[in-house]
């Protein structure tokens, strides 16, 4: 094991790299810890994260669910354990993933693993006996392998507001830090500025939003959409599925992929929108009427995060796009009609999100270690809970 002074031992960070939202949390976080504390993370991929402090090492490890092409067919036959979600047999890229990890906690001895997101990595940790910090998402996970990830976890991170939670979830609120707007940029423009930036008319926009972590929204009702409300502009950014029967009208346009995607939204009158992290902290920010209809994900996350909205009066949660014209109507004045912009910014969250992170990382790292309690900073209760 290196030999590291008490105050420099090191954190680590497991990263997924399904979509942007894990890298950028990881980059605001780290990025906010004392430049003191070594920092290793762990992803599958090397390319997705916003600039890192210049002591902040990535390992590139195998995907833990993209196979190699090699792994044995007889392997497969076996049934899945409740205990484990994603845990195939006959891997190489898995054993080679997690024992670059094992070989991290051996010879470094790290104070916390961080985990967005895996229970089996979660699980790994606590059995090496290293304390994690486990990433808390929305979703159906009342399973064995996310209870268990969850039950052995030091602490939990909600990248979210606390009354987003779900009720499920009142048996680990004491050890639940509520960070909302944890690595996504909540300053937005002005609407005029972002018209003027991206070109727009006076016309009323109604933005589409699609998320990086899937394959996309679907074109056609996207054109019946637009079809039935002449009067408005009809942007799209992220993927979209295309399809051959759509009969697109002249005020539909999509963008593709966008580096700017708060410019849209700020230059929005109303959004529909998947509900991934980012996009949902954006518009909060923004306050716009809102139409959130979620995209498959594991486990019903977005599903359940729709439902989180609606409970908080947030956003108007739909299970799919509407199919007519009629039925594109009646949502859009359901939106407009429930729209409450003051809960809306009461949900939203503020640049310091990832400093009270930090500081709850070090004070939670200095009480498991038993480190003089004046090395860190203490966090007041309502901090943790807000």
């Amino acid at each position: 094991m290196r030999d590291f002074p008490q105050s420099l031992r090191p954190f680590g960070y497991f990263v997924h790299h399904q979509g942007r939202g894990h890298a950028e949390r990881c980059a605001a976080v780290v990025n906010a810890l004392p430049e003191a504390r070594p920092l290793t993370i762990f992803c599958a991929r090397d390319d997705i994260f916003p600039p890192l402090r210049d002591n902040a090492n990535v390992v590139r490890i195998p995907s833990l669910f993209e196979p190699a092409g090699d792994e044995p067919d007889g392997a497969a036959r076996l049934d899945t354990p409740d205990t484990v979600h994603c845990a195939p047999v006959g891997w190489r890229g898995i054993r080679d993933a997690m024992g670059a990890m094992t070989r991290f906690f051996v010879e470094e001895a790290p104070e916390l693993m961080i985990v967005d997101v895996s229970a089996e990595v979660a699980q790994l940790a606590r059995l090496c006996s290293v304390p994690h910090v486990k990433i808390l998402q929305h979703g159906e996970r009342s399973d064995p392998g996310h209870t268990a990830a969850y039950d052995g976890a030091a602490g939990l991170l909600a990248p979210f507001h606390a009354r987003l939670a779900q009720p499920d979830w009142q048996r680990w609120s004491s050890k639940t830090l509520y960070a909302p707007g944890l690595g996504v940029n909540v300053d937005l423009p002005s609407r005029a500025e972002a018209r003027k930036r991206l070109g727009l008319d006076d016309r009323p926009v109604a933005l589409v939003v699609s998320g990086g972590g899937g394959n996309g929204i679907s074109e056609a009702p996207l054109g019946v959409a637009a079809r039935s409300c002449p009067d408005m502009q009809w942007i799209t950014i992220g993927a979209v599925q295309r399809d051959w029967h759509a009969t697109l009208p002249p005020n539909l346009s999509h963008h593709g992929w966008v580096e700017n995607a708060p410019d849209y939204i700020a230059a929005s009158d109303l959004v529909v929108s998947s509900t991934g992290n980012t996009t949902c902290a954006q518009v909060l920010q923004a306050g716009l009427p809102w139409i959130v209809v979620p995209e498959w994900r594991y486990f019903d996350e977005q599903v359940e995060k729709a439902r989180a909205l609606a409970r908080a009066g947030a956003a108007v949660h739909l299970p799919h796009l509407p199919s007519s014209a009629q039925a594109w109507r009646a949502a859009l004045e359901q939106a407009r009609s429930q729209h409450a912009p003051d809960q809306q910014h009461k949900l939203a969250g503020d640049a310091q999100a990832a400093q009270r992170t930090a500081d709850w990382l070090g004070q939670l790292a200095a009480h498991l270690w038993d480190a003089p309690a004046s090395t860190t900073k203490t966090l007041q209760k309502d901090q943790i809970h807000a």
